[in-house]
């Protein structure tokens, strides 16, 4: 199995950038110009250009919208140095939304990117969660 992480924009150039200053990712290719591949994660990361406003499924009367919103969906990115990770995603325009706590040998940091896209940044003392 291939895991591929897609994440609506509104704005190409404004996500190939904060994606790739935040998360040290490299631009693969843009297919077309709603379409950008970018590498350098252990997922292929797709930024799909979907304007706001525009339906999310024929099955559902929301919008995209992209100021902070949740869902039951985000990504987490595991590091080495949380607070060195803190201060380039910042940089790059994510926005802190929590103090960081520690749970099974782990620190976790809450963001939110320049779209309204929740992340969290984890650093862990082993490989993964301990018990």
């Amino acid at each position: 199995m291939n895991l591929l992480v897609n994440i609506d924009v509104p704005d190409m150039q404004r996500a190939i950038d904060f994606y790739s200053s935040a998360f040290d990712l490299q631009l693969n290719r843009q297919l077309d110009d709603d379409v950008a591949e970018l590498t350098g994660a252990s997922a292929t990361i797709y930024l799909l250009k979907k304007d706001e406003g525009s339906t999310c499924s024929k099955y559902s009367t929301q919008t995209r919208r992209y100021q902070r919103h949740w869902t039951p969906v985000h990504f987490d990115v595991v590091v080495d140095d949380i607070w060195q990770a803190t201060e380039r995603v910042v940089s790059a325009g994510a926005m802190i939304e929590s103090e960081c706590s520690e749970w099974r040998q782990s620190k976790c940091i809450t963001f939110s990117d320049p779209f309204g896209h929740g992340f969290c940044l984890i650093e862990f003392e082993k490989d993964t969660y301990s018990t």
